[in-house]
């Protein structure tokens, strides 16, 4: 397995395009990742978690890392009106 079908399919990108270009893969999936790894701060900062960890896993893993700080409970401690 090469690294640019190892990218598509973790990224989900070839499952959109099979034939996608190795160029148009990479930049993609740059893209797309640092939209994952900012929503992924915003998300955190919103629920109490360290914004710096989130951004960082978003960028590396992206659309999974976004799924995980949305599924998560929030830290935050809700006070009473």
């Amino acid at each position: 397995m090469t690294a640019e079908v190892l990218l598509g399919y973790l990224t989900g990108l070839r499952l959109l395009d099979p034939d996608i270009a190795w160029p148009t893969l990479l930049r993609t999936a740059l893209f797309v990742h640092c939209l994952d790894a900012l929503i992924c701060r915003l998300v955190a900062h919103n629920s109490g978690r360290l914004k710096a960890l989130w951004t960082i896993l978003g960028l590396l893993f992206g659309v999974w890392a976004m799924a995980a700080v949305l599924l998560l409970p929030s830290r935050r401690l809700h006070s009473p009106p």
